[in-house]
């Protein structure tokens, strides 16, 4: 979707490091505010950070086009009517069908020579979140999810830290060393490891969980370095639709959605709900770049 915003030109890059936040199919507003602006910006981050499907986002932007991904997912799910099939525990059958469709689209997502793209895009940090040492996967699981919903439903706190106060580490490995489409899928459904819609998957032999259990909004990943920062959630928070964080000589923009995404993280029966969600992401983004010129002046430091 084009805009008709006259911008500025610019030379210098606006972002020298961006966050893509998960949120499951709620990320379809990422790619939306992306393919809008990217095109206005020239956006050319040194790094990006994502964690679940806002790690998928980044490298689809880089390797495939959005549009291409949502008719895909139009195709596959158009006979999916159900999110559970419960009949499929008498036949010992997976009752959630969200692990073999998105393993499908990833590997159809990044096969061919669209993995390769990726060596040309900035470095793409993906997040996985490793167990408590004291607990077993089904424990961990019922601990980090409950963990998780306090600090997001309850708290509402943008960076959650319960996870970590219950064990959970985080560890970030690059999109680029993966060596083939399998690796890269296996680690974004790693990253997007969420029971009972997938199933506890393990990574060197060890069991972790969605990235989003030690935070949703991985920051961490970043290089402490002084510079601009965009971070891109998909949840609204209790803050501002736009606001500028100063951490340790970075600025970082953070971005919401204008209103509640309209799609569930795992909805898997409504393809038609992550156009919308890609259309409301492109209309944000519209309004992002007509107040262009008065947020890189927020983005400034201070004299």
């Amino acid at each position: 979707m084009s805009t008709s915003t006259s911008l500025p030109s610019t030379s210098a890059q606006p972002f020298d490091q961006i966050v893509f936040a998960g949120g499951g199919n709620r990320c379809w507003w990422q790619a939306g505010w992306w393919d809008t602006v990217e095109p206005e910006l020239k956006l050319r981050p040194r790094v990006i950070a994502g964690i679940s499907a806002g790690a998928a986002t980044a490298c689809m932007v880089y390797a495939n086009d959005s549009k291409q991904t949502m008719a895909y997912y139009r195709e596959v799910l158009a006979n999916n009517s159900r999110n559970a099939y419960w009949g499929n525990l008498l036949r010992r059958e997976r009752v959630f069908p969200h692990y073999g469709i998105y393993r499908n689209a990833l590997l159809s997502l990044f096969g061919d020579s669209r993995l390769e793209r990726l060596q040309e895009a900035p470095e793409i940090r993906i997040g996985v979140a490793h167990i408590p040492r004291w607990s077993g996967p089904r424990l961990a699981v019922a601990a980090g999810l409950l963990a998780y919903n306090i600090d997001k439903h309850l708290l509402k706190t943008l960076h959650p830290r319960l996870g970590r106060k219950l064990g959970f580490h985080p560890e970030f490995v690059r999109a680029q060393d993966c060596r083939s489409p399998e690796d890269l899928a296996d680690l974004l459904l790693q990253s997007a490891s969420t029971p009972p819609f997938t199933p506890v998957l393990r990574r060197d032999g060890r069991a972790v969980l969605d990235g989003g259990l030690v935070d949703n909004v991985p920051v961490d990943a970043l290089d402490a370095t002084p510079g601009n920062v965009l971070v891109l959630v998909t949840r609204l928070y209790p803050r501002p639709r736009r606001f500028v964080l100063e951490v340790d000589g970075q600025r970082r923009l953070y971005l919401q959605p204008s209103m509640r995404v309209p799609i569930s993280s795992w909805d898997y029966t409504r393809p038609e709900a992550m156009t919308h969600a890609y259309d409301l992401g492109c209309r944000d983004a519209e309004t992002f770049l007509r107040e262009w010129p008065e947020i890189r002046e927020e983005l400034l430091p201070a004299s």
